[in-house]
């Protein structure tokens, strides 16, 4: 069973593992499709027409079935690596480990936010950005840069104390859970991640950027821990409904997952701190 670990409990050998397999992934091409995948998703999904990935109640299963994917890609270079989560409420710093240039790398460039060291920075030639919103061809960040503030506990909590999954009409104004985590009402908890983070994570290709899986593994693990607070609680809508995704409806790209598939994260893997929180 894979476990996935905090960013802050790995070794010096897990992070290298993690990020010489996504390196692979990068040289074999196979990464590129999961940024062009969810920069299309997110340019599609709309208030005003079908919503897969974003801005509606299958948010979180399509992006755990879209991590679960990323993460057995992963595995094939490597059996022994996981995703790892970023859990923002506590590590909070630009100067945190998460950012040292044996994992993420941190260092930018001040007048265009390019990432200078790390596995990831232009310089060591191995993550050239292929699918972006210009034609630079270079990781760009602006970490805390935008002034709004990470998450904290509190917010966090709050919004975890909310006992229905998602409310009609099923989109980026709609109160319950699922909204006020993905972050288009209230604390803005997943959004306002991406864009502290800055430079790519702020874009429709957000994955160009690798902090992308280890932020949503922490957005998957928030949803299992609402899951677990309100068990009586579940997806909705249970039926048709339109431009949405209901609990048995298939999950484009995919053609044979759902929503109700992805309900139970135990069958796929199990986080480091379950029930810790």
């Amino acid at each position: 069973m894979t476990v996935r670990k905090s960013t802050a409990a790995l070794t010096a050998a897990e992070k290298r593992a993690f990020t010489n397999a996504v390196l692979e992934l990068k040289r074999n091409g196979i990464y590129d499709q999961f940024v062009d995948a969810h920069n299309w998703f997110l340019t599609e999904d709309s208030d005003f027409g079908n919503r897969i990935a974003h801005r509606g109640p299958s948010f979180l299963p399509w992006h755990r079935a879209f991590l679960l994917a990323f993460e057995g890609q992963l595995q094939k270079v490597d059996p022994k690596v996981s995703l790892p989560y970023w859990d923002w409420t506590v590590d909070r710093s630009p100067t945190s480990p998460l950012w040292a240039a044996d994992f993420m790398g941190g260092t930018t460039r001040d007048r265009d936010g390019q990432v200078l060291d790390g596995p990831f920075a232009a310089s060591g030639g191995k993550w050239p950005i292929t699918v972006g919103v210009d034609s630079r061809q270079y990781l760009r960040r602006n970490l805390g840069g935008s002034k709004v503030e990470l998450p904290t506990k509190a917010e966090v909590n709050s919004v975890l104390s909310m006992p229905q999954y998602d409310v009609a009409p099923f989109n980026s104004s709609s109160e319950g859970f699922r909204n006020h985590l993905e972050g288009w009402r209230g604390s803005s908890i997943h959004n306002r991640v991406h864009v502290w983070v800055g430079g790519h994570m702020t874009s429709a290709a957000s994955p160009n950027d690798p902090v992308f899986w280890l932020h949503h593994a922490f957005v998957d693990m928030l949803w299992a821990e609402w899951q677990n607070r309100n068990p009586k609680s579940s997806y909705v809508p249970a039926t048709p409904t339109e431009n949405v995704v209901d609990l048995h409806g298939v999950m484009s790209p995919w053609t044979d997952v759902t929503p109700a598939d992805m309900l139970d994260h135990r069958k796929f893997y199990t986080f480091d701190s379950e029930g810790k929180r």
